[in-house]
Parts: structure tokens; sequence; C-alpha cells
């Protein structure tokens, strides 16, 4: 069994390491990542510059872009043969609502499955790297039995895994919970200011999110200390509303 991992963080991260190590105790692993770190790239592809690999060792390569791109180049360029899962992570920083459509680690999954490859994401909330030696147990045993189950059963057509890690010490987590999507709140999301010279400039990100979620809902989960484990499907189409809009195709031109 082959694994492609990747991630956002950069190829250096300590959570990848800790995902390549669960994995390689089941499987063959190779690491294609970043350079650096590509947090918030979303399903970016770079496409007005050449990518440029480096392999730094016999099964870890970085290259200068993002992780649609390290997946897109593993699968189609590097690797010898397809692999049988793409991962992606471990994210320092928790991926749940609408955030999984900034974040590059969950993007870099959606580019496996767009490729046909099962693909899961996994993120540890709030990125305590105290907890991820004692999570890399947890994750290989998720793994195991991950594929110990039919593909089809758990990625089914244009669907993948998006895990999250609670913040605490993982002895006491308290088990899994499948989940649908919470709901992030953005409190002051930009920070304006002035530089040096005077000058203003404006800071995205510079504001402490909130969360919001019923039980069900990852957040929920996460807060009750309970790995979150949500399948995401790329349809993004509000079938509910294609009824309501139907008299649209009434209107003559």
């Amino acid at each position: 069994m082959l694994f492609l991992v990747t991630n956002d963080d950069g190829y250096l991260a300590p959570g990848i390491r800790t995902l390549a190590r669960a994995l390689g105790e089941i499987g063959d692993v190779v690491v294609v990542a970043p350079d650096r770190e590509q947090s918030a790239t979303s399903h970016s592809l770079t496409l007005h510059h050449p990518l440029r690999v480096r392999q730094t060792s016999e099964n870890t390569y970085h290259i200068d872009g993002t992780p649609t791109d390290c997946v897109m180049l593993a699968v189609n360029a590097l690797l010898d043969r397809r692999p049988d899962y793409v991962f992606s992570g471990v994210n320092h920083g928790g991926n749940m609502g609408e955030d999984i459509s900034y974040s590059g680690t969950v993007s870099a999954a959606m580019e496996g499955t767009m490729l046909g490859i099962p693909s899961v994401s996994i993120s540890l909330v709030h990125g305590d790297e105290r907890w991820l030696d004692g999570y890399e147990r947890i994750i290989q045993r998720l793994v195991r039995h991950l594929v110990e189950e039919p593909v089809q059963k758990l990625f089914p057509s244009d669907t993948l895994l998006n895990i999250n890690l609670p913040d605490r010490e993982p002895a006491t987590v308290r088990g899994v919970r499948v989940t649908a999507l919470g709901k992030r709140v953005y409190v002051d999301p930009v920070v304006k200011d002035k530089d040096p010279r005077g000058k203003t400039y404006y800071w995205i990100g510079g504001g402490d999110p909130t969360w919001e979620g019923p039980e069900g809902s990852d957040y929920h989960a996460i807060q009750e200390g309970y790995i979150s484990i949500t399948p995401i499907h790329l349809d993004l189409t509000n079938h509910r509303v294609i009824p309501d809009l139907k008299e649209w195709e009434k209107i003559s031109f």
C-alpha cells in the first residue's frame, strides 16, 4: 500500500513528520509537500511560473508551490505508481466549518479526490505540538480501521474525509464522532494600522475566531473532547433550491 503525504505547513513541520511515521507502520510513504508554509492557499494551482522540485531523501520531496501543486505533481510526474491514498496534515490548527474553503490542507485532499484517489485531511485544533507524539498512535489506529473498510463505503464518488483532533492530552480523548460542518464567526477579520513610515496597511486574519455548531457538528464534537470526522462532498450545489429556481427557466430573452 502506498500513501502520498502532503500538508500546507511545509515539509519540515512536526505535524507531517508525525503523520508520515504513523502511516509508515502500515505501508509505504512518500512525502511531497511545500517547501514553506502555504496556509490559506485554498485549492490554488501555480500556473504562471515553473515549479521546482527538490528531493531531500529517498521518499521526501519539496516543491515551491501550493499543496494542490504537490498532489498534482506527485501523481502525474513524481511517483512510479499511483498512490492508494492521499493524506494531508497533520495541520497545525483546526479545519472546521467554513475554514475548509480556505484550507490548503483540506484542498490537497480535495485534489486527491478529484484525481480519483481516496483522500483524508487531518488537523490538530489549536495546533499544540505537545500532543503530536501522543496522537501518532491514535492516527495509526484510525488509519488501520480506515484501510480495512471497502473504499466504496468510506469514499463514495467525490467524497473526502476531514478529521479534526481535539486540543487535549491524547489519553483523554473520548472517542470518535461523525459530524457535519459547524460555523465560524469572524471577529475583526481585518486589522488596519500604519507602518513606521505612516502608510496604512491591512492585515487579514487579525481577529480571534469564535465557533458555533449544534450537537452533531464538528465544533461540538471537538468541544466535547471527541475526534471529529466529517465527510466532505465536492458537489457544492444546493439541491434544495433548484425547484424554487425552476421558474427562472420560463424567462425569455
